[in-house]
């Protein structure tokens, strides 16, 4: 069987016994799908203006991603936020 880069690289830490046993998977999973629900919650209602070309760009490319216009919005503004968003470079 033929590993990708990031196969390979997953198997070597394993083989080098990086990798240690959770004591308790079920409460640890518990755990983190709190933070994850508190993450993803929405909350909060904000109204902006902008410009009726730039709205329609938007619904254009969430209409290609399969999501709604909102959601990508929403995900954009996240990902600003906390410094995944990189700015294109031609």
């Amino acid at each position: 069987m033929k590993l990708d880069k990031k196969e390979k690289e997953l198997l070597e830490s394993y083989e080098r016994g990086e990798w240690k046993t959770i004591p308790n998977p079920k409460k640890e999973a518990g755990r983190y799908c709190k933070y994850a629900k508190a993450t993803f919650r929405k909350d909060k209602r904000v109204n902006i203006r902008i410009a009726e070309k730039d709205l329609m760009d938007i619904r254009k490319k969430a209409a290609e991603e399969g999501l709604p216009y909102q959601t990508l919005i929403s995900s954009v503004l996240h990902k600003f936020v906390n410094g995944r968003l990189a700015e294109k470079t031609p």
